[in-house]
């Protein structure tokens, strides 16, 4: 089974930037874990602005392309080296795959892509893609790494993708403000009443929030796999998911009904 599982940057790291080292340490530990246990595993990782933002002590999210690009270099840098030490602990080894735009708009360029992540999965190797935030700028931006895991997904073909977010799903109103709010555990179709539901970012360090996880969930549906949104404080919910337990939201793609 192949599994693309995209860990957020509020999953990875505080409000101020810096690592959350438990979180990050206990995710490298139960995905090596699913990878002994058979799975062809690939992380979308996001996290290299926010952490180049705590090593250059920046308070907010930068504005400016260059001072964001800059912080995405120094932060991915961090990021790497931690994902390829814990990892390692665990004997696995780790690629970097960074990506634009371009590399999907082109078909020679998205073709080398999904050879080459084919073939590092073969060598029992797990791909950690994120965007080449360093060099995109707005022709060659992707925006968001809940899109780029479900395209990555798509790319690879395959069984189910995970975006592990801080919050547990998708609910009837915000959970944040309503405490009436339910979470629905299954989507079996978007629809315009579904789409209302969506909200704005809720992270100061990230980029992503309900909408782009609705875009990335239309991706796979009509791709024909299963995307799963769950709440990733506590990374060993994933034995859930793929164990088929009911947690989170799971929006049905159709191929593992």
């Amino acid at each position: 089974m192949k599994l693309v599982i995209k860990i957020g940057t509020s999953t990875l790291a505080y409000s101020t930037g810096h690592l959350n080292i438990r979180h990050i340490e206990n995710f490298c530990k139960v995905v090596s874990d699913i990878k002994n246990a058979g799975y062809e595993v690939i992380v979308v990782s996001s996290g290299a602005v926010g952490m180049g933002m705590g090593k250059l002590s920046l308070r907010e999210r930068p504005k400016e392309l260059a001072l964001k690009q800059a912080a995405a270099a120094v932060g991915q840098c961090e990021l790497m080296y931690t994902y390829g030490k814990l990892f390692g602990e665990y004997n696995h080894t780790v690629a970097q795959v960074l990506l634009t735009a371009e590399n999907f708009r082109d078909n020679e360029q998205h073709e080398n892509f999904t050879n080459t992540v084919n073939r590092l999965l073969e060598l029992g190797v797990i791909p950690i893609i994120n965007e080449n935030d360093t060099v995109a700028v707005n022709e060659l931006i992707i925006g968001d790494n809940d899109t780029l895991a479900a395209i990555v997904a798509e790319s690879v073909r395959a069984d189910s993708l995970v975006l592990l977010s801080d919050i547990d799903g998708l609910f009837t109103a915000d959970p944040r403000k309503d405490p009436n709010a339910k979470l629905i555990p299954v989507i079996d179709e978007i629809t315009p009443e579904i789409e209302k539901l969506a909200g704005g970012s809720g992270s100061s360090v990230g980029t992503g929030g309900m909408v782009t996880k609705l875009e990335a969930a239309k991706i796979c549906m009509k791709a024909g796999f299963d995307m799963v949104i769950t709440n990733g404080s506590d990374p060993s919910i994933l034995y859930d998911v793929i164990d088929g337990k009911p947690v989170g939201t799971k929006f049905t793609g159709g191929k593992n009904r």
